[in-house]
């Protein structure tokens, strides 16, 4: 994805800037994410396993997340190709998701030795994704992450109508997860002026699809078949957008998403999904680029 710094109190005019490539402002100094990576203190939260999405799971996933996005960062920012191949999508993803992460933490530590709810928790995750977001995969991200909040957070996070964290005292189950997940997927397309189809937009979109078709109660099952639906949307983006299928690749915003909704997996279920899809198809598009090349 192209590089912005989002407007500090709105995100749609940052994105309808520069998802297309167009001039904004330049970044900061790029970070080694390996630089700033705390050490990864999860290993008690993940064996107790939730059913239900809790404010324990958000700061495991954000955690989680954080964590792929460091391992996946070189890969993700070698195939960004689109809309600007300026290879930091991965470099952006991962501080949005830290700026995500220290929020998240920031919220338990003042609620110390208790524990703040799902609503302020997914709260402060999507604020902190906000004001940490790097370029316009940062930007989107943050998008969905804000759209989770409005369905997740409570009174001050939802809009009329919606199902709510606070009539969910025990946490969010698979149905309201479901939910949050089509509202991201609607609250990211609504922040980009010209959608494009093989994008992040269409992973987020098969995702929440796929999570709807699962029709379970379990906020794991659900994940999971966010996860899948997602993978495979992310193998069909170089057959989407043209610039993909020259380079070979797959969207690298996409991928970054399937890092995190992988993350969300292992949160929930204590799973630890494969991402050999997406691999595959990056690799069969490279293949199939070089015996094009050959054949003129």
């Amino acid at each position: 994805m192209g590089i912005g710094q989002p407007e500090q109190h709105t995100t749609t005019a940052s994105v309808q800037r520069n998802y297309h490539g167009s001039p904004g402002p330049r970044p900061g100094p790029r970070v080694h994410p390996r630089s700033t990576l705390r050490p990864f203190r999860m290993v008690k939260e993940a064996k107790q396993v939730p059913h239900n999405l809790d404010a324990v799971a958000v700061r495991a996933w954000c955690r989680l997340a954080l964590d792929a996005l460091g391992r996946a960062r070189e890969e993700i920012d070698s195939i960004n190709v689109y809309p600007v191949a300026d290879g930091d999508t991965g470099t952006n993803l991962y501080l949005t998701v830290e700026s995500a992460s220290q929020a998240v933490d920031a919220a338990f530590t003042g609620h110390d030795p208790a524990l703040p709810s799902l609503a302020e928790t997914v709260r402060a995750m999507a604020h902190g994704a906000l004001i940490g977001a790097r370029g316009n995969s940062g930007t989107i991200l943050s998008q969905l992450l804000r759209g989770m909040a409005q369905i997740l957070g409570g009174p001050d996070g939802g809009e009329a109508g919606e199902t709510r964290e606070a009539d969910h005292p025990d946490g969010a189950d698979g149905h309201i997860l479901e939910l949050a997940l089509r509202r991201a997927a609607e609250s990211a397309y609504e922040a980009v002026a010209h959608p494009v189809e093989g994008t992040v937009l269409t992973v987020a979109t098969a995702a929440a699809e796929a999570a709807g078709a699962a029709g379970s109660t379990d906020c794991g099952t659900v994940a999971r078949a966010a996860y899948d639906g997602a993978c495979a949307a992310l193998d069909k983006t170089p057959g989407q957008l043209a610039v993909l299928g020259r380079a070979g690749v797959v969207d690298a915003g996409g991928r970054g998403l399937v890092a995190v909704l992988g993350a969300l997996v292992r949160a929930l279920s204590g799973e630890t999904v494969s991402r050999r899809g997406a691999v595959s198809a990056t690799r069969a598009w490279r293949d199939r680029v070089r015996r094009s090349r050959r054949m003129r």
